[in-house]
């Protein structure tokens, strides 16, 4: 078929796994870190580009009219400045096009479960619940069990305060004037402005509690996940028996979950939040 790549065999060269500087490209190397400090940049010009990398204004040029000509940067004539051009989008949305968060997340999840000795979990939101769509459970016979496909509200997860809690403002408000939040145990938040002080805390500590606010005798400790807009469009969580997930190690597995979370949001392409 006219414009596709040859089949290729298996297999790959015998120094694959090896960085080195014997198997890396100078050239090009310098050409991506012009790249990534003109796309930290928004625009510059060309002086002040090659100030900020630490590299001659001739080099710098010469990378920069190379990939203009293939459209991955941008020359303007007004004010003599360059930015990133649609080619790099173009490229950049085909490792979105096969980003997928259930996919990446078993690493994280997997990290997760051992460090901490519970069940982790993966959500995302579906109106105003989430859904559970990946489980790592723990070894332990006492475990929270979350099958693929169950909802639970996001008044009443570890993964949906997590998500409400970095949900864009006017995004949050809408939820907090429009949704029912029923009670399903006496510890449940059913009043909007409670909830709304309860999120608050949730971004000032980065992570989400659930103490047994949609059922007795569990626990569950949540940090949210961003994609590559840096909108939070999932969460991991750790869940487990209160006799195990106490008040006094929560602090502890929330650094655990957010860290996960963080690496997660990483491996999607999100900017560094913390």
């Amino acid at each position: 078929m006219t414009g596709t790549l040859p089949r290729r065999a298996r297999g790959r060269p015998r120094a694959f796994d090896d960085k080195t500087e014997q198997n890396t490209i100078q050239s090009l190397d310098r050409a991506m870190a012009i790249l990534e400090g003109l796309a930290g940049a928004g625009s510059a010009t060309l002086t002040e580009l090659a100030s900020a990398l630490g590299q001659s204004p001739a080099t710098v040029y010469r990378v920069l009219v190379t990939l203009e000509t293939r459209g991955i940067v941008e020359a303007h004539a007004e004010d003599q400045t360059w930015s990133v051009g649609p080619r790099a989008f173009l490229i950049g949305s085909s490792f979105l096009r096969r980003t997928s968060v259930v996919e990446r997340a078993r690493a994280p999840m997997r990290h997760l479960r051992d460090e901490t000795g519970e069940t982790a979990n993966l959500g995302v939101p579906r109106g105003d619940h989430v859904m559970f769509v990946s489980q790592v459970e723990t070894h332990a016979s006492l475990r929270a069990f979350f099958p693929p496909g169950t909802l639970s509200p996001l008044h009443a997860s570890g993964i949906g305060k997590a998500l409400l809690a970095w949900f864009d403002p006017p995004r949050r408000a809408a939820y907090l004037a429009r949704a029912d939040l029923p009670r399903f145990t006496p510890k449940t938040t059913v009043s909007p402005d409670a909830l709304a002080e309860d999120l608050e805390r949730i971004r000032a500590r980065g992570y989400a509690i659930d103490d047994e606010e949609k059922a007795d005798g569990m626990r569950c400790v949540a940090a949210p996940v961003f994609d590559a807009t840096g909108e939070a469009v999932a969460g991991l969580s750790v869940s487990g028996p209160v006799s195990r997930v106490t008040p006094d190690n929560a602090g502890r597995l929330g650094a655990e979950v957010a860290r996960a979370a963080d690496a997660l949001s990483a491996a999607l392409g999100a900017p560094p939040r913390r």
